[in-house]
């Protein structure tokens, strides 16, 4: 069993297990319990009503946050020509075709938090496959990532984009901002996330769809949300 340090007992102590909580309430409690000496994340995860074992029933997409999630991402991007150069104009932080491929290959360079490729160069991408994904790192078009329109993906990941998708438990890990947001931002992120993962829900799945919704901050303990708080 995992073994809590003492802020974090302490600020367990603040939340009823038990209780389903309002969205002002839980967004609060988060922020009151949030025991790291930086500035947390707040995180949220969901757990779906899914057989993960389906393809149909698997859900992986993007959503821009309507107020950003407070964290700057540096931007791989691989293209050529007039795509490069668009990308280098639009502030990506890395921009290359083979030669940062063979980077990552030779190198094992990962100096950067999402790649973002033009279609013509996935087959290329696709040789270090094994290693990128893994990492949670291969560009997919289903998040955004593979297209021709390279300069509305960074700006899309500036803004605050997230790829999200289900694990093998039916879950969606995603973040939500930081514990500095104000409770007004945070609910405004977490409202938008929820509503978007409703809409997603596949034909294939029947019933209840999301079964459970909670927040907690890096470290923090984790606050359960009343579903009947959003408009799902």
């Amino acid at each position: 069993m995992k073994k809590h340090g003492k802020k974090y007992v302490e600020a367990s102590k603040k939340i009823d297990k038990n209780k389903l909580y309002n969205l002002d309430e839980a967004i609060s409690l988060v922020k009151e319990t949030s025991v790291a000496n930086f500035d947390s994340t707040v995180e949220l995860a969901i757990k779906l009503n899914i057989d993960a074992k389906k393809s149909d029933q698997n859900l992986r997409g993007s959503f821009v946050l309507p107020n950003g999630t407070g964290k700057k991402k540096t931007i791989l991007v691989i293209a050529k020509g007039e795509a490069a150069q668009k990308a280098k104009d639009a502030g990506a932080d890395f921009v290359g075709d083979k030669d940062m491929i063979e980077k990552i290959q030779k190198e094992n360079w990962f100096a950067f938090d999402v790649i973002v490729a033009t279609p013509e160069m996935m087959p290329e991408l696709g040789k270090i496959g094994k290693v990128l994904g893994p990492k949670g790192l291969m560009p997919n078009p289903k998040t955004g990532t593979v297209t021709n329109d390279v300069v509305k993906a960074i700006e899309d990941i500036n803004k605050g984009m997230i790829s999200y998708k289900n694990d093998s438990y039916g879950n969606i890990h995603t973040i939500i901002g930081k514990v500095s947001f104000d409770n007004k931002k945070l609910a405004e992120n977490l409202e938008y996330v929820v509503t978007t993962v409703a809409k997603a829900k596949p034909t294939s799945v029947k019933g209840v769809f999301i079964s459970g919704i909670a927040i907690t901050s890096t470290m923090g303990p984790s606050v359960r949300l009343d579903k009947n708080s959003f408009d799902i």
